[in-house]
Parts: C-alpha cells; sequence; structure tokens
C-alpha cells in the first residue's frame, strides 16, 4: 500500500493511505485524546475529543473517522483544540454522577484521566437537565449505572458487533437518550449471555461486575465454614497488571502466596479441573466417533457461549458436550471426593472460584450443576474482584514470595494451563484423544494450527486412519457464523471449540479493564496468551491423562471416564431459551 505524506504540527508524517488522523498521529507518536473510540469495533466520532484542525475545514474535524489526504496539514494541540476538548469534557460532566472516589473505577477510568490531563476538575460548568436512572440489578453477573454513562456506545459496538448478541442500544433522543434494552427491559431479562465483554470496553464506571468479595470476607471469617479457592488458567496470566506487572506476565506463584494470606483454607487449581473435564471430553468425544454420536461435538467449558447456544441455536443443544466447565467440575468434586477424603459435610465447605469471566456468576446459579445436593461452586468472583481483595488487604503483591497450590487438587499440567487461550481446550482435548486412538506417545504435543486469535480456525488431522476434521471459534459472532454454516451443510467437522469471548479467555469480561490507548495498538489477546503457552511448556506434564492426581481420583472415586458417577457428577445438561 503507498504512503501520504501530511504535516502534523509542523512535522512531515508518512502513513498508508487510507489512514485516518488519528493513526497517522500514532505513527509520529502523538497521542490524540479519545473516549468512544474503539478499532475495527467504534468508529464513530461520537464523543468529540478527538478533534483536531485541518487547514482548510470549515470547522474542527474528529480524527478517529477522518481520513488523510497527500498535502493536509493537522494542528492537534492549537488553543482551538485545546479549548473544544475541554469544552466537550465539561459538558460530560454536566449530567455524569460524579462520585468519583466510591466509583469501582477511581483511578482506571478514561474520563476522570483526560479530566486531570487537560486539567478539567468536579465544578459544575453548566447546568441543566440531569436525568436520574435506578441501577438495574437483574442480571446476575453485572450492574447498569447509567448514571455514569457518556454514551460513547463502546458496550453496544461490542455486543453488536463481536458477539452478535445486540441487547442493548441508545433508546430516546437528545437529552433523554440512555444505553438500555428494549422496552426498557432489565438487562436480566433479555438474552444477554454475561460474557462481560461490554464491562471490558466501558471507559468509565457506568456498567461493571457484581461484587462478592464480601461474601468471601465473611465466610473467611466464619470458624464454622471451610472456604476452599480454585483458580483459573487465564486469570495468572493478567493479575499481574493491577499491580503493575507488564502485561503477559504469569504471576502463579505470588497469586497463591497471596490467596494463602488472604485466608482461605486451602489454594486449589482450576488446571485439576481442567485435566478432569478433558478426561470426560475426550471420552465423550471418541464415544460419540465410535459408536455413531451426534456430531460434530462442541466443547462446553464456556458459560457465555453455553448461553448463546441456548437462546440462539436451541436446534444444536445435542451437539454440545455434556461435560460439566472446569470450574462447575472442580466444585463438583470438592463437595464429593475430597468431602469424603477429609471427612467434611459439604454443607458447611463455601467453594470459591476466581474465574477471568462474568458469566461464571451466571454459571453457578444453574440447574443441574448441584452435585452434592448443594452448589458446586458457591462464590465467582472476577481477576478484578481478588485484585481488590488483595489491595483492602494490605499485601504488597510484589513482595510475595512464590508458592504451589495445594496438593491434591492443586496438580495441573500444561494441557489444562491453555485451556485459558483460544484453541486451547482443543489442543488439550487432541492430546488425549491422539494418544488414546493411536495407543502411541505424541513426539510432539503441540497442535499449533489451533493457535492465534483469528476468530476462527480449521484444521485436519489424521489420526489412527482416520481424519479429524476440527474448527475453533472465538467471539460470539464468529460462532454464529461457524454454526450457520455448519446448520447449512457448508462445513463438515467431528470437532468444534467455541469460547464466548474473542480470543478465549485470556480476553474475559472479568479481566483487569485496559485503556483504549492501549487496546487500540496492542493486542491484549495475544500477549496474555503467551503466559499460558509459556506456562505449558515449562511444565514438566503436558498431558492431561499423565496427571498423577487425576488418575487417583479415578482409581479412588470416579473409576473411569464416562462411568455411571462421573456422569452424575461431572456432567450437565442444558436448556432451550427464547430470545428477548
Amino acid at each position: 500500500m503507498e504512503n501520504v505524506t501530511i504535516k502534523i504540527n509542523g512535522v512531515e508524517v508518512s502513513a498508508p493511505a487510507g489512514s485516518t488522523i488519528l493513526e497517522a498521529a500514532r505513527y509520529a507518536g502523538i497521542e490524540i485524546p479519545t473516549l468512544c473510540y474503539l478499532k475495527d469495533i467504534n468508529e464513530i466520532g461520537a464523543c468529540r475529543m478527538c478533534v483536531v484542525e485541518v487547514k482548510g475545514a470549515r470547522s474542527l474535524v474528529a480524527a478517529c473517522v477522518y481520513p488523510i489526504n497527500p498535502g493536509m496539514e493537522v494542528l492537534t494541540n492549537s488553543p482551538a483544540v485545546q479549548q473544544s476538548r475541554k469544552k466537550t469534557l465539561q459538558l460530560m460532566l454536566s449530567n455524569h454522577d460524579r462520585k468519583c472516589l466510591s466509583c469501582v473505577r477511581s483511578g482506571n477510568c478514561e474520563l476522570q484521566t483526560l479530566c486531570k490531563e487537560l486539567g478539567v476538575d468536579d465544578e459544575a460548568y453548566y447546568d441543566g437537565y440531569k436525568p436520574h436512572y435506578e441501577l438495574d440489578t437483574s442480571a446476575a453477573h453485572m450492574v447498569r449505572d447509567n448514571n455514569k454513562c457518556i454514551l460513547c456506545r463502546r458496550c453496544v459496538a461490542a455486543c453488536e458487533k463481536c458477539q452478535s448478541v445486540s441487547v442493548i442500544g441508545a433508546n430516546e433522543r437528545g437529552f433523554r437518550t440512555f444505553i438500555g434494552s428494549a422496552f426498557e427491559m432489565g438487562l436480566g431479562e433479555t438474552s444477554c449471555v454475561s460474557c462481560g465483554q461490554c464491562i471490558a470496553v466501558c471507559p468509565v464506571g457506568a456498567i461493571y461486575e457484581k461484587d462478592s468479595t464480601q461474601e468471601i470476607f465473611d465466610a473467611i471469617n466464619d470458624p464454622d465454614k471451610f472456604v476452599a479457592v480454585q483458580v483459573a488458567p487465564a486469570v495468572r496470566a493478567a493479575l499481574g497488571e493491577e499491580f503493575g506487572y507488564e502485561m503477559g506476565t504469569p504471576v502463579q506463584g505470588q497469586m497463591a502466596a497471596a490467596l494463602r494470606r488472604l485466608g482461605f483454607d486451602k489454594v486449589f487449581d482450576t488446571n485439576f479441573g481442567a485435566d478432569l473435564t478433558i478426561m470426560e471430553e475426550a471420552h465423550e468425544f471418541l464415544d460419540r466417533v465410535q459408536n455413531g454420536g451426534v456430531l460434530p461435538m462442541i466443547t462446553s467449558c464456556s458459560p457465555g457461549w453455553i448461553k448463546f447456544c441456548e437462546h440462539y441455536f436451541p436446534d444444536m443443544l445435542d451437539h454440545l458436550s455434556s461435560c460439566k466447565s472446569p470450574q462447575q467440575m472442580f466444585g463438583a468434586t470438592l463437595k464429593t471426593y475430597y468431602a469424603q477424603k477429609m471427612g467434611l459435610d459439604p454443607r458447611n465447605i463455601v467453594s470459591v472460584s476466581v474465574m477471568p469471566c462474568t458469566a461464571k456468576k451466571f454459571e453457578i446459579g444453574r440447574d443441574d450443576q448441584s452435585a452434592a445436593g448443594v452448589p458446586d461452586v458457591d462464590i465467582a468472583i472476577t481477576t478484578r474482584e481478588l485484585a481488590r481483595m488483595i489491595k483492602k488487604s494490605g499485601l504488597d503483591f510484589k513482595k510475595l514470595p512464590e508458592e504451589t497450590f495445594d496438593d491434591p487438587l492443586g496438580e495441573g499440567t500444561g494441557a489444562a494451563v491453555i485451556f485459558g487461550a483460544t484453541g486451547g481446550v482443543m489442543e488439550a482435548a487432541l492430546r488425549t484423544a491422539v494418544e488414546t486412538l493411536t495407543g502411541e506417545t505424541l513426539q510432539d504435543v503441540e497442535f499449533k494450527e489451533v493457535r492465534g486469535v483469528t476468530g476462527i480456525k480449521e484444521a485436519t488431522y489424521n489420526v489412527a486412519g482416520m481424519d479429524v476434521k476440527i474448527a475453533v471459534a472465538s467471539g460470539l459472532a464468529n460462532a454464529r457464523e461457524l454454526l450457520n454454516k455448519v446448520k447449512a451443510g457448508e462445513a463438515d467437522y467431528q470437532f468444534i471449540e467455541i469460547m464466548a469471548c474473542p480470543g478465549g479467555c485470556v480476553n474475559g469480561g472479568g479481566q483487569p479493564q485496559v485503556p483504549s490507548k492501549i487496546r487500540n495498538v496492542t493486542d491484549i489477546r495475544a500477549e496474555r496468551a503467551k503466559a499460558l503457552y509459556s506456562l505449558d511448556e515449562g511444565n514438566p506434564v503436558r498431558k492431561s491423562h499423565e496427571n498423577e492426581s487425576i488418575k487417583k481420583v479415578y482409581a479412588e472415586f470416579y473409576g473411569e471416564p464416562g462411568s455411571h458417577k462421573a456422569h452424575e457428577i461431572l456432567h450437565t445438561s442444558y436448556v432451550k431459551r427464547t430470545v428477548n
């Protein structure tokens, strides 16, 4: 592609033809502020924070949507631009709930940051119509506070373009505009799948996960409760960002140490549940292939994907693996096998999970997720909530020693840890399924064709003389595209992995929030996934069926993968839902 030369602030800048002023400025190391802009997702020029002067133009233009032309002269920081941006912020604050000290985003709010940088305080510069909105707490996983909304529409774009769910949009017009659902339904009444991608991209505190941290502190301080925690693989790839570590730094050891110092009775690893999932899922897949079961079989680890399938593809529920997710398998094993071994009453066990995913808050309340007659998991919190607990408790995360998880439910393999990246579940399952089918040891356990952040990936592997066609999709818009092809007979697979969030769990709705100026230039999915693949490479055991603790739990309790007891405890069912 040819480059175009323009002048920005008197300096010549060369950028690819078709670039916007915003993109060209970044090539020159100039950061133009934005609030609504998200690359490839929300390019609408609505917030007006990115306005610049263009010589010859009658008014200031939005840099995020204005294309460059040869010879163009741009000023990004003139007095007129500065005045316009300050006035825009003042107008936003005129109807914004300015309770910043108590806001969950204080210190990590893009509006707050811009106000500080441009010298705008919380004084009421403009008085006028200021509506009041009741909090929407109808969903299991999140709260919507339109009193803090700045109408950037990032959440709307993420819901529509990334997830193809589209349960939120702009209602009313003018001063009365607000983001809501059709017919002003509460979010919990809609076909929302609880993925939390709207939370991940919100620049302010208008939408946030329901906080369950006080419930955990209360349980820890109850002498009659045995409080055990499990941590998902993707959490260790992102938690460090909350404490100043570079993105993609694995902090598994410090994380275990922090959880122990918070007061949990046992600190376990969801990787154990992931290995258990592979044992059941690989057995189920082989059983379907060999005995004429429904194909393609589709993974069931992602609760956002499961709810999406129940709403939008209810005729394909038979294709879903009946396996519970690793979170739920772990919780079920904790309250059955582990409770029996330790002489604990399941009713006195508080099972806590730390997840990268807001949909886990919905999943713990699903039917058929109570193997011991009580919920498999009692409380699910996000990576962000764990970070808040650590900070509230005064722990200096960077100074904590590296510690290991508790046994026997703390052992996990390299196959388990890559569950957090798109393609990871498929790769882990193939490592076990291939060795089971061939009876031979894999010399190369890496199935790199399913790695990477491409929305839809395909591959064919010849295993024991049989071609196994697989597909991997992340992001529900990609899942919809893939499933429509399967339904139309345009694609033929035996095994499909689907993750609700683009890039997989590393980019889950409960992960640390990243400002748009970083999100727009850094692929956070790839950076966090690097941490998981490094942990896989460094693990001496890289196949789920070689986990000694997994072997032990089958020998002592479950019998074998796919056994009657395993089905009673580790498998689940699904329901057809309507679209609202």
